[in-house]
């Protein structure tokens, strides 16, 4: 099977919303996770979907699959203190679902909702023939690194620099295998699961996703996905959009 698993574990203190968590406010009248879930629901080649959530909230998001009827969701379970945890408890979900030795996971923030088919589709063809699929996009802008002090250690060729965001994709068992390990060694400072499979010596390999493809962390994020799904429904009115 593919199995997405969404992770909805975080608060958003960078949204600044004191009563609700940023993957249930509300783009087109809908919650962000929904138009983050429908694009798995939609897609010929998910066969399952698990959500990692915010345990407060397990029980709305229970309501809201329901109210949109969202078929392919086969378990919500409560997120972690990070998110590497949230991320975990959302594979362990997926493998309750499938088989741990033959599925293939994509691993996506309930915050991103404006991937496409092609990405997924793509993330899935990788994997069955790499093993893995970063989705990543083209640094538009000059990156500098620096170190504590900010100062200035390296500024990357641009050229040969990319952006990575998700989906990011694994065989179930590689990537529990990792994180297994990471726990072993009570390694939790992991920022997603590429970081991880790099620092345990996986080779990986890349896709290139959307640009649009943004996380939903701050206000200013929340206002340009609002604009990009205006564009998306415009786009569609007037017959722009295959």
């Amino acid at each position: 099977m593919n199995i997405a698993v969404v992770f909805a574990g975080g608060v958003g203190k960078r949204m600044h919303t004191k009563d609700i968590p940023k993957q249930f406010l509300k783009l087109h009248d809908k919650p962000i996770i929904i138009h983050t879930l429908e694009l798995f629901e939609s897609h010929p080649e998910i066969d399952a979907i698990v959500v990692s959530c915010v345990s407060d909230w397990v029980g709305y998001l229970n309501d809201l699959v329901n109210k949109y009827n969202l078929k392919k969701v086969r378990k919500i379970v409560p997120g972690g203190e990070t998110g590497q945890e949230s991320i975990y408890n959302g594979l362990k979900a997926a493998e309750e679902v499938g088989n741990r030795d033959k599925d293939i996971v994509l691993i996506h923030d309930g915050v991103r909702p404006l991937i496409n088919k092609k990405t997924i589709s793509d993330n899935i063809a990788s994997v069955l023939a790499h093993g893995s699929a970063i989705t990543c996009v083209k640094a538009k802008e000059t990156i500098v690194e620096v170190d504590e002090n900010e100062g200035i250690v390296d500024i990357p060729d641009r050229a040969q620099a990319r952006l990575a965001r998700a989906p990011q994709s694994f065989y179930l068992n590689d990537i529990l295998n990792a994180h297994e390990r990471a726990i072993s060694e009570n390694r939790f400072d992991f920022i997603d699961s590429c970081s991880m499979l790099t620092h345990y010596g996986k080779k990986l390999y890349l896709i290139d996703g959307p640009q649009e493809n943004i996380k939903i962390t701050t206000p200013d994020d929340f206002y340009t996905t609002r604009a990009l799904l205006d564009a998306k429904e415009n786009a569609q009115i007037y017959g722009l959009e295959e």
